[in-house]
């Protein structure tokens, strides 16, 4: 059923890097910081305003655009100034993703200057085709349904021939609503409200492991 795959696409954050690497808790910790300073709360009432917006809008920072105009590129550089280290290389997921035929992409929730340190360190700063992060979606983040379509149409991407990989369930929807195929990412890291899961196609709690099972199969077949 991967056969007509010809646009491969990749969230970034708990999807190419396993979600106990723990590094989005430092990011987590990092806004809930930048929040308590930025409306002089303490820690419970900064976590309370961010994870009501992080379901709300998506991810925080929309949420603090539209209620305390706050800048985003000040935003995503405090909280992306994190301990990249945590994340292991991993050359054998470079060697599975350019393996596969073609185009791939990383669409990400996070901004550019902070995926691409995340994608060196891993060893796949040559593996995709285009980041497309939340500097190009105009701050309108997954999952939002015009974030997808924004995606799709600066890249020339057919959603019918396309498969997203996605660590939140919740991302996954939109996607398969377009044509997507949808593959989840079950590795434990932290969900959006709804359980439904009949949008998926495939689940695997590692995605190395998922390409290593479907590329011969498909190599094969091709």
């Amino acid at each position: 059923m991967l056969g007509h795959i010809d646009s491969w696409i990749f969230d970034l954050d708990n999807t190419l890097y396993p979600a106990s690497a723990q590094l989005f808790a430092q990011i987590d910790v990092r806004m809930g910081g930048f929040i308590e300073r930025l409306l002089g709360v303490d820690a419970v009432e900064a976590r309370r305003v961010q994870k009501e917006l992080f379901h709300s809008h998506g991810m925080t920072l929309p949420g603090l655009m539209a209620r305390h105009q706050v800048d985003p590129h000040d935003f995503l550089a405090h909280v992306h100034d994190v301990d990249i280290d945590v994340v292991a290389p991993h050359p054998e997921l470079a060697a599975l993703i350019g393996r596969l035929p073609g185009r791939k992409f990383v669409f990400t929730n996070a901004d550019a200057p902070y995926a691409e340190k995340v994608l060196a360190r891993l060893g796949l700063s040559d593996s995709f085709d285009a980041l497309h992060d939340i500097h190009a979606l105009g701050y309108v983040p997954k999952p939002q349904a015009p974030a997808y379509a924004h995606l799709c149409g600066a890249h020339g991407i057919d959603p019918n021939r396309a498969l997203f990989v996605e660590d939140m369930a919740r991302n996954l929807v939109p996607a398969k609503a377009i044509g997507m195929t949808t593959v989840w990412i079950d590795n434990g890291s932290e969900q959006g409200p709804g359980e439904a899961r009949d949008h998926i196609d495939f689940i695997t709690p590692d995605v190395g492991s998922w390409l290593a099972d479907i590329l011969p199969r498909l190599e094969a077949a091709a």
